[in-house]
């Protein structure tokens, strides 16, 4: 199972760099959902999201949800930033890097332990950097008309609720990594694990479940007894070397998104500044009661929502090649 991250932007984010206004219009959709923004590993305060007229402010902070934003619009979503609350440039070493090349492209049905699989064919690095150039360029199209703007993230059409964790990237903007938090998606009870380092990683839990995991890659996993106990691997320099064994406690009521990362970022820092480990864990967990569904937007309100846009955007169609309106039904008289 893979991520939904920033590289599924790269269509959209093709058709917002070198289309016509009307062409990326049309390559939008419209959606509309609970949304939680979660910093990287160091609190984002001044953001704002907007939705339909109005921008709603947010902090992003750091591996901790806060309450969640109500999103009606267009399933690109802009990320703003007050220029007084911005610092100068994010350190951009904290944001993740390209994924190492593999060192054999075979992998065994069945290895005994983490350390011995053998690598399966990984992402592209080169893709990873036109995906960087190609969301970089749409960032500066788009801050023409919003110099204020520091991330977009693609959402899902399909979702009720997602998390957007932003990872600092080059002059002040942001990586956005989309997890879809829908019940249909990730069910309470059960526990995400996220690879977003930059290593191939593998994964055993409760013993008996082994998942390798390329970096922007996902697994589900269903706790026993509400704990998942696990063994993590990762491969450097075509060697696999055991990073940690530890204990997740996932309760029946809760979502568990357990993310592997690299980052230098303080959060993971201890009194004397050091950090422990190659790479670092973080659980992020929601609780039933706590999970900010559409109360206020059911399937009425959010019909209507998407024919009011989908008005405006006939509207703008026909301004742009000047097509008539539609004729409007003849009243019949009583």
């Amino acid at each position: 199972m893979r991520s939904n991250i920033h590289p599924a932007l790269l269509p959209a984010l093709a058709c917002l760099c070198c289309a016509s206004p009307a062409t990326a219009q049309k390559a939008t959709q419209q959606v509309a959902m609970k949304i939680d923004v979660v910093s990287w590993g160091e609190t984002i305060p001044g953001l704002s999201i907007k939705s339909g007229k109005t921008g709603a402010p947010v902090t992003a902070l750091a591996f901790r949800y806060s309450k969640p934003v109500t999103y009606a619009g267009p399933n690109i979503l802009e990320i703003s930033r007050n220029s007084a609350t911005a610092p100068a440039a994010p350190a951009a070493a904290a944001a993740p890097a390209a994924a190492e090349a593999p060192a054999d492209p075979e992998v065994p049905a069945t290895p005994a332990t983490p350390a011995t699989p053998a690598t399966p064919a990984a992402p592209d690095p080169a893709a990873t950097a036109d995906t960087a150039a190609l969301l970089n360029a749409a960032i500066a199209a788009k801050r023409k008309d919003n110099p204020n703007l520091v991330a977009l993230a693609l959402l899902p059409s399909d979702s009720s609720h997602v998390t957007v964790l932003l990872a600092p990237a080059a002059s002040g903007t942001y990586l956005a990594y989309v997890i879809d938090d829908d019940p249909s998606k990730l069910p309470f009870g059960r526990m995400r694990i996220h690879n977003l380092s930059p290593h191939y990683i593998a994964m055993r839990c409760n013993g008996s479940l082994l998942s390798k995991l390329h970096s922007k890659e996902a697994v589900v996993v269903e706790p026993k007894n509400q704990e998942v106990i696990y063994e993590m691997a990762y491969q450097k320099d075509g060697e696999w070397v055991e990073q940690e064994n530890n204990i997740a406690t996932v309760r029946a009521d809760e979502q568990a998104q357990l993310i592997v990362l690299q980052s230098d970022a303080s959060f993971f820092a201890s009194n004397d500044g050091s950090h422990s480990g190659f790479l670092q864990t973080v659980v992020l967990r929601r609780s039933k009661k706590d999970f900010g569904t559409l109360a206020e937007l059911d399937s009425a309100a959010k019909s209507a929502i998407v024919a009011r846009n989908q008005a405006q955007e006939d509207a703008m169609e026909r301004k742009m090649h000047k097509k008539p309106a539609a004729p409007k039904s003849p009243k019949t008289s009583q």
